[in-house]
């Protein structure tokens, strides 16, 4: 293979190396938070309605 060759592939896979981390860094600090914080909503209202539930029993 030529320099030119060998440069392409190594800059193709750098660049998806980088996009791959870049969306690997952003699932992580944006998308993840907020899906823990929905689980934790889910968890606080089911818990919710079982005390609500229960005290209403005679």
């Amino acid at each position: 293979m030529g320099k030119f060759a060998k440069g392409f592939a190594f800059g193709t896979l750098a660049t998806l190396a980088a996009v791959a981390s870049g969306v690997i860094t952003f699932h992580q600090t944006v998308i993840k938070p907020v899906e823990d914080e929905e689980n934790r909503f889910d968890e606080n209202r089911r818990a919710a309605i079982r005390k609500g539930r229960s005290a209403h029993q005679g």
